[in-house]
């Protein structure tokens, strides 16, 4: 063993990390053991925990693990002294995160996130609350990380020297220390996507899941997430008040109906028709189905069932989706919320906890809650994002791996369409009367497009293709339908099939406004059969349109449109970002908005030809008026329900 000696400190550091990051979770857990209990296998915190302090330790440790391996001897001096100073810079971060942990979610539920980083900002404030609030548990911090320092000086040298070896014996055991340091980062060998938050979602208390992280891994990550949240003013400069206004006069709401001035937009929205018992709500989220692929929209014709079903509910053949990407689909869909230059909120740390959704609405008025993907939902960190804003129940591959059903095909992104299908009926069945609302993602519509053998007649010749793949997706939906009609549920439940976005958005234009146009069809009582909705519209429209049929009165934050109260006098509007570029669209004119460069305006013909007209000032300051609002409502945690008293 002494050849490997020369590994030591790479051994040290993981083994120091996993005592202060267990002994942490162990102390979290007594002090909140209370409510951790009440949770249906709570222990996961432990194993879910163990490999993601692994995760983030083996990350940590590539860096000395190149050093102490591809390192001459001759170099050992200047080995030893960085790997001492950056062990116990690394360890005592990860201490000094935990330490604060405690009292940190005290006060706000959950693990240390953005709200500390930004606690950073402003050192004079918060020095001040932590002397009065936090005195003693400021004093016990001190103390240990003094301890720690102390045995910095003392002790670095045992823990932290590396020790001389053969060279060539160290350049062949390089490969195997590599191999296992990527292994405990990826924490797996099978899977394409690399391990997050998500992993660690395995109850519907969003405190407990927290457990299964560290603390030095949810600052990361809010670290990490501040690049992707994007510069709004990078279009321009307004008043918040001003852009509150703009946007308001887009909306169909009666000044009256706005409910609070510090949640701006925060409105009542009443049915047409109270009901005793409101209706359920299913969204069919399709994967990348543009509308060039739907027949009935004059695409090819490769959705005869979607073309059938048209003449049973209400058919928007003129919307919009705000951009190019599953998560932002889901933004618009399931939130309501403006698209920006950041990320979608669904991968943004300000919004994990507390942010407005259907399911949030939903869940204050009884609804059960759940979303149902045949993929895994850890996936563009969906899980971490529903689970932490109403939605009850995820269940998605793992489920499906579990209950013991025969499914048709699992492939590369999980369970086909149908198998969603199959599941989500059976899942709706079991609800008896109890009111819920729940959004199926379908996965069928994305490379390496895989689908079970059988089930349709083939657009192109070659099997794995996109036309192949939207028609498969097609007889799904069919297939869905057809399993509904024939349960108790189906009478009382308002569904919708609508597309994230569509396939790949490229064109000649500075925003390919053709590749955004995409299908929605709402089907359920109460809703027009065999209707079109013509006027354009976006995809934020949707969610509060989607209220409007349920019969309850609901408070929401939304600024997209309840279409059913669009009068002919009102144009239509769209919004869409591409990348760092935003559209912002009413009925033929567009104003597009590029970082860091004054605006221009087109007249548009067909979709695909814009043409330069001069620039409407007051157009433009509309257009920065809904991203500048869009970054205020997230910075500022404006876009949220009240909270119950």
């Amino acid at each position: 063993m002494k050849k490997f000696a020369f590994l030591k400190p790479i051994f040290n550091f993981i083994a120091i990390g996993l005592l202060i990051t267990t002994l942490s979770r162990i102390f979290l857990f007594f002090i909140f053991k209370d409510r951790v209990v009440e949770t249906p296998n709570f222990w996961y915190i432990f194993p879910i925990g163990l490999r993601m302090d692994l995760i983030l330790l083996c990350y940590l440790s590539f860096l000395p693990a190149l050093l102490v391996t591809l390192l001459p001897n001759n170099c050992i001096k200047f080995t030893n002294k960085f790997l001492v100073f950056y062990s116990f810079l690394f360890l005592f971060l990860i201490l000094f995160v935990e330490l604060a942990t405690p009292d940190f979610v005290k006060q706000y539920d959950t693990r240390p996130n953005k709200i500390f980083l930004d606690y950073l900002i402003y050192p004079r404030e918060v020095v001040g609350m932590l002397l009065k609030s936090y005195l003693v548990s400021i004093i016990v911090t001190f103390i240990i990380l003094g301890v720690v320092v102390y045995f910095a000086f003392k002790k670095g040298k045992k823990y932290f020297h590396t020790h001389p070896a053969d060279y060539k014996f160290k350049l062949i055991v390089f490969p195997f220390v590599a191999f296992l340091l990527f292994f405990g980062a990826r924490s797996s060998l099978t899977s394409k996507r690399p391990i997050n938050a998500s992993n660690a979602v395995f109850s519907t208390d969003q405190l407990t899941n927290t457990l299964g992280l560290n603390s030095f891994y949810t600052v990361a990550f809010a670290a990490y997430s501040i690049k992707n949240e994007g510069n709004t003013k990078m279009y321009g400069k307004m008043e918040e008040a001003e852009a509150i206004a703009r946007v308001k006069k887009y909306m169909t709401v009666n000044p009256n109906d706005f409910t609070d001035s510090e949640i701006p937009f925060l409105h009542i929205q009443k049915p047409d028709t109270l009901l005793r018992q409101p209706y359920n709500l299913v969204i069919f989220l399709q994967e990348s189905l543009g509308a060039e692929y739907v027949g009935i929209l004059g695409g090819k014709p490769l959705t005869p069932e979607f073309d059938k079903l048209s003449k049973e509910g209400l058919l928007f053949t003129n919307l919009y989706c705000t951009g190019t990407r599953s998560v932002r689909g889901i933004e618009a869909v399931v939130t309501g919320f403006l698209p920006s230059p950041s990320e979608s909120v669904v991968k943004l740390g300000n919004s994990q906890q507390g942010f407005f959704t259907l399911a949030d609405a939903l869940k204050q008025k009884g609804y059960e809650t759940s979303f149902i993907y045949g993929g895994m939902a850890n996936f563009d960190n969906m899980a971490s994002f529903f689970n932490g804003n109403g939605f009850e129940d995820i269940v998605d591959q793992e489920d499906f791996d579990s209950d013991g059903h025969k499914y048709a095909f699992k492939g590369t992104w999980g369970y086909s369409d149908e198998d969603l299908a199959v599941k989500a009926n059976n899942y709706f069945k079991a609800k008896g009367d109890k009111p819920f609302f729940s959004l199926m993602f379908s996965t069928s519509n994305h490379e390496p497009f895989e689908y079970p053998e059988g089930r349709i007649k083939p657009y192109d010749k070659k099997a794995a293709t996109v036309n192949n793949a939207m028609k498969y997706a097609d007889f799904s939906i069919g297939k869905f339908f057809e399993m509904a009609k024939k349960e108790a549920y189906f009478k009382n439940t308002i569904f919708i099939v609508i597309a994230d976005h569509n396939t790949r958005t490229y064109g000649k234009n500075l925003v390919p406004i053709n590749k955004f146009h995409i299908p929605a069809l709402i089907m359920g009582p109460g809703v027009p059969k065999g209707k079109a909705y013509d006027k354009l519209a976006s995809q934020i429209d949707i969610p509060p349109t989607l209220l409007s049929y349920i019969g309850a009165q609901f408070e929401t934050p939304m600024v997209g449109r309840n279409l059913t109260k669009i009068g002919p006098d009102v144009k239509g509007r769209s919004i869409m970002q591409f990348n760092d570029i935003n559209a912002f669209r009413v009925e033929n004119k567009v104003v597009i908005m590029q970082p860091n460069l004054k605006p221009l305006q087109f007249e548009i013909k067909n979709d695909t030809t814009l043409i330069p007209v001069k620039l409407d000032e007051e157009f433009a300051k509309d257009a920065l008026a809904h991203v500048i609002t869009a970054g205020n409502l997230y910075k500022q945690n404006k876009y949220k329900l009240r909270k119950k008293k």
